[in-house]
């Protein structure tokens, strides 16, 4: 892991500064971040940065990851689908396993910070174990239309906390309680984000069998219906009737996502013979997503639903043109005609790639804007201090905190 002051080069000196400064209001103070995966997606990857820096500011930090069978996750992947707004049928023993496993993890994990930061749905139900110290519920999803029984159901749960983080404004909920506009970040000096030597771009696209002598376009995510793969895939065979192209759909799963198989079997059948098609499963493999990313012309993420979209932010950092749905979070990243272009159907994204394919130069000025609107808006160094700030203005009970 790097330290602190390895990030000045990227952000400035007085960036660092005042991290250190907020930090010294937080000493002997323990913050606590407790989840479902200890690894895969976005909430895994961002912890794992993170709280190396944060015990090296002085915070003291912990992790804890609950647990759950297979049974349980598949009845939370219902509760992801169903936040998101597809109509999903539950049953009384749905419910009951997730409380059962809730009750469980009661007893298991370990609830000593002066500060608990609960990430989504799946571990909610350990706010009864709330004492004297804070609690916030920190949602990494789309919630802006859920299906209202399993909001009802899991709003019971998140009124008990002081106060919950949303990633975008449009999320926010009518609840009693204090809010948070809290966008995710990236770590630029990560495996996933970091420089790569041009031999070692060309390698990875090697090995995979990716030619240079045509463009190449990029979707990197789980394999997710709400990613839409399918979708991504129409995309790429508009474009191809029109330019020479060729498509890579990589990603990995996560530990809480039961669903990924399923679709990736889909996602082959689809795409059947052709072989400009490279469907990569790269489970953790973040130098090879890197030099992926780096290799390609255009990078699309095509999601139907998307909390956030990490995967736009890793690309637009590495200044490529980025083609994303208009969904989610990814509207505060993708500016659009500015930091890149954004799409609302399969025919708007091939048009979208199109252009940029057909204009080298717009696309390379769209790729400048999109590093320089992440470096100001979604690196590390900027969730560190808002939760920073978040902590302490539940330390002192402030009515307003302007992050």
């Amino acid at each position: 892991m790097p330290k602190i002051d390895e990030y000045i080069p990227i952000v400035g000196q007085a960036v660092i500064d005042d991290l250190k400064l907020i930090a010294d209001r937080l000493k002997g103070k323990l913050m606590q971040h407790v989840n479902s995966t200890a690894m895969g997606g976005g909430v895994a990857e961002i912890l794992n940065r993170m709280l190396p820096l944060f015990n090296e500011l002085g915070i003291n930090t912990r992790w804890d990851v609950i647990k759950g069978g297979a049974q349980f996750f598949e009845v939370t992947k219902k509760f992801h689908n169903a936040l998101h707004g597809k109509r999903v049928d539950f049953t009384q023993g749905d419910m009951d396993m997730f409380l059962e496993t809730g009750r469980k993890n009661l007893e298991e994990v370990e609830i000593r910070g002066d500060a608990v930061f609960i990430h989504d749905p799946q571990p909610v139900t350990l706010v009864e174990k709330r004492g004297d110290n804070k609690w916030v519920w920190r949602c990494h999803i789309d919630i802006s239309s859920p299906d209202r029984d399993i909001w009802k159901f899991l709003k019971d749960f998140v009124l008990r906390y002081d106060a919950a983080i949303f990633s975008a404004p449009s999320f926010s909920q009518n609840m009693s309680m204090r809010q948070f506009l809290i966008s995710p970040s990236i770590d630029p000096l990560s495996d996933k984000n970091k420089e790569l030597p041009a031999e070692l771009i060309d390698s990875v696209l090697e090995k995979y069998g990716i030619v240079r002598n045509k463009p190449i376009i990029t979707q990197i995510s789980r394999f997710d219906r709400l990613k839409d793969p399918l979708g991504v895939l129409e995309a790429y065979k508009q474009v191809k009737k029109r330019i020479d192209c060729q498509l890579i759909l990589a990603g990995g799963g996560a530990t809480d996502d039961p669903e990924g198989v399923q679709v990736l079997e889909e996602v082959k059948e689809r795409a059947g013979k052709d072989e400009d098609i490279h469907i990569l499963l790269l489970p953790q493999n973040d130098i090879e997503i890197n030099a992926l990313q780096r290799g390609s012309d255009v990078i699309l993420q095509k999601s139907l639903r998307e909390g956030f979209g990490l995967t736009v932010t890793e690309a637009l950092w590495k200044a490529k043109p980025v083609v994303a749905s208009c969904v989610g979070g990814i509207p505060l990243q993708v500016k659009n005609k500015f930091s890149g272009l954004l799409c609302h159907s399969v025919e708007g994204a091939a048009f979208a790639i199109k252009q940029f394919l057909n204009s080298p130069q717009y696309a390379k000025k769209m790729g400048e804007n999109g590093r320089e609107h992440i470096r100001n808006n979604f690196l590390i160094t900027r969730h560190l201090r808002d939760y920073m700030l978040v902590f302490i203005s539940l330390q002192h009970n402030e009515d307003i905190v302007y992050l």
